[in-house]
């Protein structure tokens, strides 16, 4: 099942060459536009003056980073040969590698980010959430992963952002706390200092 879906969205990449570089640009440069969707959660956060939202604002990158240390052991302990190694005479529009295909660390980091940026601002969670599945899709069609790869990198990054949230809320709000006293509270909050009484 696997495989032929690969193979569906394969034939469906000869058939649209006109997509070509788009696609290909986009399965390899659009983090970028995840990394601008972190700074607008940073942003929506501040406005907002929320510690809570803050916190997972900073955690959404912290997370991303985490979801991918998991994911690199988890990929050398399966394993699994790219799809252009493995099937032959498939179409490739990606940068060939040795690294193995399972799970995608482009669909976890994506993964990851959505999750994070859901805890911030809904919008911006569904905005990612699309950018994400356009992500996935996209490392597909330049045949650098089978679809159970980007699937199974997308709810890992998502659980592990997640769950990692769950352990360091409580410290992370403590120390925005500590930090909304100091000259780095423009950063983390619009909200104006109460002059003390």
């Amino acid at each position: 099942m696997n495989t032929q879906l690969f193979l569906l969205i394969n034939d469906f990449a000869r058939g649209t060459p006109w997509l070509h570089a788009v696609v290909a640009g986009y399965a390899a440069y659009g983090l970028v536009m995840f990394a601008a969707l972190m700074v607008a959660g940073w942003w929506s956060a501040r406005g907002q003056a929320s510690v809570a939202k803050m916190a997972a604002a900073i955690w959404t990158p912290l997370g991303m980073l985490a979801a991918l240390g998991v994911n690199q052991p988890v990929a050398d302990l399966v394993g699994e040969a790219r799809p252009y190694t493995a099937i032959p005479g498939v179409l490739v529009l990606a940068h060939r590698s040795t690294d193995p295909a399972f799970p995608s660390d482009h669909a976890v980091m994506a993964g990851a980010v959505t999750a994070g940026l859901f805890l911030v601002h809904r919008r911006l969670g569904l905005i990612a959430a699309v950018a994400a599945v356009v992500m996935a899709f996209s490392r597909v069609y330049i045949a650098a992963h089978y679809p159970g790869d980007v699937l199974a990198g997308l709810v890992l990054g998502a659980v592990v952002s997640l769950a990692g949230y769950l352990l360091v809320r409580r410290p992370l709000e403590w120390l925005l706390r500590l930090g909304e006293r100091s000259p780095l509270r423009p950063l983390l909050t619009a909200e104006p200092r109460t002059a003390p009484r």
